[in-house]
């Protein structure tokens, strides 16, 4: 296998993954509106869902295009946060190989909420008319981690904003000026 180098020694590559209901993507949102410009959002439900309409399921194309916008935006400059349920067995492989061909830092959070947590949080979105709590449970998987033992664990204990926080600081961006694009 060839190793394809991306980004650069100052971009940064977040992973932000968990179950569903963990609160990835308004933790993403937070770190986009806290940071600025420069800051790409690849969100595994997007592409899955809307780009792709696809279901998720081992070797599916969501797996390579997150991947690949991943890259193209680490390539272009731009710091990137990826975010979605991002299972250990069928993304593992994929955010493995990302961790090692990105030249900058790479920081990987797992958002660790429990089950009944996700069902109360569940119940405030639009998407709970069309899931019901059995398939939630279906794909629940607790402290799904990768391997190696690169994840921070961020409980359901700390708040948004303490989660946001946490992230610029441990990453840097809340050091780093957001880019004038």
């Amino acid at each position: 296998m060839v190793t394809v180098r991306v980004g650069t020694e100052e971009t940064r590559l977040i992973v932000l993954r968990g179950n569903s209901a963990s609160g990835k993507s308004c933790v993403a949102d937070g770190l986009r509106e806290n940071f600025g410009r420069g800051l790409a959002l690849v969100g595994q439900d997007n592409l899955r869902r809307v780009v792709l309409r696809e279901h998720d399921r081992p070797g599916a194309a969501n797996i390579g295009l997150i991947d690949l916008t991943a890259r193209y935006a680490l390539d272009a400059g731009y710091h990137v946060v990826v975010e979605g349920i991002l299972s250990a067995d069928r993304y593992g492989d994929m955010l493995t190989r990302l961790r090692a061909d990105h030249r900058g830092p790479t920081h990987n959070y797992y958002l660790d909420v429990p089950f009944e947590e996700t069902l109360a949080r569940h119940a405030t979105k639009p998407l709970a008319d069309e899931v019901d709590a059995k398939r939630l449970r279906d794909w629940y998987r607790p402290l799904d981690l990768l391997p190696g033992g690169i994840e921070t664990v961020i409980g359901a204990d700390s708040t948004l904003r303490e989660t946001i926080d946490r992230i610029m600081f441990d990453t840097g961006l809340a050091h780093l000026p957001a880019l004038d694009r």
